[in-house]
């Protein structure tokens, strides 16, 4: 009772401040928390795919990384026009994330939007994901956009907006 109190306070606040993911933050929505100093995002992979931000579970099957390479090559660019895009303000974030269902270790990467920056706005990766782990991923994020994935699920790139005003 007092976590779901804590998340709805924290949901409260991010939806205040315009921290959401697409429309208007709820706590099954965001699945934002607080820890310490930073805003806690939750996400879960199955294969091939993050469910919050596509807001639907497809289904896919996977038994290695080739799988979702093919399953995303012909399916990955409806499903980013329809995907949700998170919207955040400058600070220190956790992306806690969890492996559901994928049987392979999984990964997660999130870094700039383009070649540039990439150069200069944070980044944070990692592997050893494994069934029914998460894992957590700190990260303090600068304005600009960036994208996040899966390499050694092979996601589509996500997008996270980080604006100040």
């Amino acid at each position: 009772m007092m976590r779901e109190a804590i998340r709805l306070a924290a949901i409260g606040a991010v939806g205040a401040a315009g921290l959401a993911m697409g429309g208007p933050a709820t706590a099954e929505d965001a699945q934002i928390t607080t820890a310490d100093d930073a805003q806690i995002i939750e996400l879960t992979q199955t294969p091939c795919q993050f469910l919050e931000v596509e807001e639907k579970d497809h289904g896919y099957s996977s038994t290695r990384k080739a799988d979702c390479v093919a399953i995303n090559g012909e399916t990955a660019e409806d499903r980013l026009a329809k995907s949700k895009t998170l919207n955040l303000k400058p600070g220190k974030y956790v992306f806690r994330v969890k492996n559901k269902n994928v049987p392979y270790d999984l990964g997660f990467w999130i870094r700039g939007a383009t070649l540039l920056s990439r150069a200069t706005l944070p980044s944070t990766s990692g592997g050893g994901l494994s069934t029914g782990k998460s894992r957590d991923y700190a990260i303090t994020l600068k304005e600009g956009e960036y994208l996040f994935s899966c390499p050694l699920n092979t996601t589509p790139d996500y997008k996270v907006v980080v604006d100040g005003s």
